[in-house]
């Protein structure tokens, strides 16, 4: 056996080894699995940030890649699928204009979407913040509301047109029980997305429950309520065309309806247009809304 003094060293022998006989550690970027080490594509980056330009180019070429589609859809010979161009869209559109029927349809539709779902909206903060903050109030409403969710809005149309019959009322009834249960439900998430920590900060600063309720669970909540109705008002817009499709003597829907009858594609095309502008327009307008009311909040 090897005495202490042996063992010692050979213990100091295998540590003086030259270092080249040693492995050296591997270059960074190496060995760590395939793409590390290389250049990120900020287009690929995931919640990577853009620049303005960059965003505002590719919004442009997603419009772009849409308007080429409907220049190779108008081009195609069809008995069948009946496109219009892009310039017979715009001639009639121009005589919609023109004879005063685009702006008499728009008001009235856009009248129906305002009270509608001006109604629907306060209805969902109000008891969507309530459900969101209070349990007993979410353990009264949550069954009812969810069940009610299920039932299509555009199956109630026979029942409200003979409740209510033909007028205003069944149209800006369908838009709130289109829409209220989503709105009820969604801006009662946002609510139960507010720090807890905020809310017992505030009661120990001696702040009473109406208090928090108006001045921390809302304000907290009110970027997210805005997104809330950007989201779902193209429901509302959705039930606008069921109930005019049915019971209506103006109106953007009651136009295209018009137009098939005739098969005036160009007219029913020039419509689809000003619907997908209306939708982009408020989109924006909320979404603006949203970082004016809340800088705090911009993604």
């Amino acid at each position: 056996m090897p005495t202490g003094s042996a063992a010692s060293a050979g213990t100091a022998a295998a540590t003086s080894a030259p270092a080249a006989s040693r492995p050296s550690p591997a270059p960074a970027g190496r060995g760590r699995g395939k793409g590390r080490g290389r250049r990120p594509i900020l287009l690929l980056e995931l919640r990577s940030q853009l620049p303005g330009y960059v965003r505002w180019l590719l919004a442009a070429l997603g419009l772009a890649a849409v308007f080429a589609l409907w220049l190779w859809a108008a081009s195609r010979p069809s008995r069948t699928v009946i496109v219009p161009s892009p310039g017979d869209t715009w001639t009639a559109l121009r005589e919609l204009w023109t004879d005063g029927l685009l702006w008499s349809d728009l008001t009235a539709s856009g009248e129906r979407i305002l009270y509608g779902y001006s109604i629907s909206m306060a209805i969902g903060i109000v008891l969507g913040v309530a459900m969101g903050s209070l349990l007993a109030v979410e353990a009264t409403f949550e069954a009812p509301i969810a069940f009610m969710r299920y039932v299509p809005a555009a199956a109630l149309t026979p029942l409200m047109m003979s409740w209510l019959g033909i007028d205003e009322s069944p149209k800006i009834t369908l838009i709130v029980l289109g829409t209220v249960f989503f709105n009820v439900l969604m801006v009662g998430d946002v609510a139960r997305a507010v720090p807890r920590e905020l809310i017992e900060a505030s009661y120990t600063l001696g702040a009473r429950r109406t208090t928090v309720l108006g001045r921390i669970v809302f304000r907290h909540s009110l970027p997210g309520i805005i997104d809330v109705a950007r989201i779902n008002l193209a429901a509302a817009w959705l039930m606008l065309v069921v109930s005019e499709l049915l019971a209506a003597n103006e109106g953007l829907a009651f136009r295209i309806i018009k137009a098939q009858r005739f098969k005036n594609y160009d007219t029913m095309f020039a419509v689809l247009l000003v619907f997908g502008v209306v939708g982009v327009v408020t989109d924006l307008a909320l979404r603006w809304l949203r970082n004016l009311s809340s800088p705090w909040a911009r993604p």
